[in-house]
């Protein structure tokens, strides 16, 4: 992985991300996927939308409306309970969410510890065991007990709205302001997070709406509506990918946090009673597809909250291993009946499903998972990311994207600009573009071009030279480890479509 800067700077060079409104000077906490950007973040949504859907007989989607009833944010909770705890530094006049600072407190004790890890696995080599020296180094094992008091007293003091005993834990822990090192702190305060807009023709008939916070609540409200027109049975979910707003005081980390975001959420409609196992399996299940894009396991784990929300009777993150350290990916919550009863007794209207096995009707339990695309993009990208050294000592930039979300598969590139070449360079073009996203590249050397392919993430490169004209082969040059083979030029279809094959991706879910 590399660090944030460097991720930015890359973003924007290579076409990936740009600031919104640039030529206005930007907009804080928005930004612009560009070209290669949309196709990446498009094919993380395919990705997630074809394991969760299409290879699920017993889950659909929909793509319920951003504006939604009023009364929905009501029923969700969102505007009694949808707050982030806020602090004012005096000083430097900086707003931070309390949760976020002391977070960031045990996430640098987090570090000492990495670094006391790192120490040790140099000094006894590969005998070194890191699980065994966590539980064992006195020094190692007070920090995570230091983290694991911290965190849960600030869990109790959220989850019991003490915030005089949150603004407490952070003078204790003398934590300053990340701008001024100031500890000149006002009181805690929440502040909503919803952006309110108005619907309708004039100002005195508009009614008062809200940008949806999240996507979740569409489904609910059109639970029964797929229930019966898809004739689902259950256990059976529904999934959905779209765009949320949240009103993030503290929108930071580049695409991380941002004001303007989508989600992939998918609700799963279960009898009371069966959550727990449904929580522990779909917990399982969510980590395997991300490990299957190859990032390392190590790169990921379960975070189990210690403050519920006021919907769950469980919850847990799946964490990963960002540059600035684990921050939650992906969460899966059990929402119980919350959501439906509330919507019915809001509503007016009854929200239940008919068992025929059971004769009878009940309100269905929920099981939630919930991750963040442009999150998802953050990861997939910070850990692909990186400059390597190569063994005549020069380097070179690579994006070591999944190839199966790479924005451009094959590249096409004519060894140079004449005897026929870029015409057959862009017939096998034409061959390819309907499979997989292909690129044309005859500027600049052949070495060059490799290059710029690896920066952009391009898994593969067909280079036609002249022994093309003579015998049909190509090379075909892969990108991690930059090996080149001579095939014949009627395999490279089935080659590509072996090797970009989703099914080779996804089966071990």
């Amino acid at each position: 992985m590399t660090d944030l800067k460097k991720f930015i700077s890359h973003a924007k060079e290579y076409g990936f991300v740009f600031p919104s409104s640039e030529i206005y000077d930007g907009l804080s906490a928005v930004y612009d996927y560009a070209q290669n950007g949309v196709a990446l973040k498009k094919n993380i949504r395919d990705y997630w939308w074809k394991s969760m859907v299409q290879l699920h007989s017993n889950i659909v989607g929909i793509d319920a409306s951003i504006f939604m009833h009023p009364t929905t944010w009501k029923a969700s909770g969102h505007v009694d309970a949808f707050n982030d705890p806020l602090i004012d530094n005096k000083d430097s006049k900086k707003r931070y969410r309390a949760d976020v600072l002391v977070e960031d407190y045990c996430a640098k004790i987090e570090n000492k510890m990495d670094k006391e890890i790192t120490k040790a696995a140099k000094r006894f080599g590969e005998a070194f065991n890191p699980e065994e020296f966590k539980t064992t180094n006195p020094r190692v094992v007070g920090y995570q007990e230091k983290i694991n008091t911290i965190l849960k007293r600030l869990g109790q003091s959220l989850e019991k709205e003490d915030l005089v005993d949150v603004r407490n834990l952070i003078e204790e822990l003398e934590i300053a302001c990340p701008e001024s090192g100031s500890r000149n702190w006002t009181d805690v305060k929440q502040f909503n997070l919803m952006f309110g807009t108005k619907l309708g023709a004039s100002a005195e008939s508009a009614m008062d709406l809200y940008l949806r916070p999240e996507t979740a609540q569409g489904i609910f409200v059109n639970f029964l509506n797929v229930q019966k027109t898809g004739r689902m049975k259950i256990p059976f979910g529904i999934a959905q990918t779209g765009k949320a707003f949240r009103n993030e005081i503290v929108a930071r980390q580049f695409i991380f946090r941002m004001r303007e975001f989508e989600q992939m959420e998918m609700q799963f409609f279960i009898p009371p009673g069966t959550q727990k196992e449904w929580y522990d399996q779909w917990k399982q299940t969510r980590l395997n597809w991300h490990l299957s894009l190859g990032m390392g396991a190590e790169n990921y784990r379960f975070h189990d909250h210690e403050k519920l929300a006021h919907y769950a009777d469980a919850a847990a993150d799946i964490e990963f291993k960002f540059p600035f350290g684990f921050k939650e990916l992906e969460g899966i919550h059990s929402r119980t009946d919350f959501d439906l009863k509330s919507h019915e007794e809001f509503s007016g209207k009854k929200l239940q499903y008919f068992d025929p096995e059971l004769n009878e009707n009940y309100v269905p339990y929920v099981v939630e998972t919930s991750v963040g695309l442009d999150r998802m993009f953050l990861a997939v990208f910070s850990w692909a990311l990186r400059e390597e050294t190569l063994e005549d000592g020069s380097t070179r930039t690579l994006l070591k994207l999944p190839a199966i979300l790479a924005p451009t598969k094959v590249a096409i590139l004519p060894l140079v600009k004449k005897d026929g070449l870029p015409e057959l360079a862009k017939q096998l073009m034409d061959d390819l573009k309907w499979n997989h996203a292909v690129a044309y590249d005859e500027k600049d050397a052949v070495g060059r071009r490799y290059r710029r392919q690896d920066a952009l993430g391009t898994p593969y490169c067909i280079t036609i030279d002249h022994q093309t004209l003579e015998d049909r082969t190509v090379t075909i040059r892969d990108r991690d480890s930059m090996k080149q083979e001579r095939i014949a030029l009627d395999a490279v279809g089935g080659i590509l479509n072996e090797k970009l094959d989703i099914k080779n991706w996804l089966k071990n879910i």
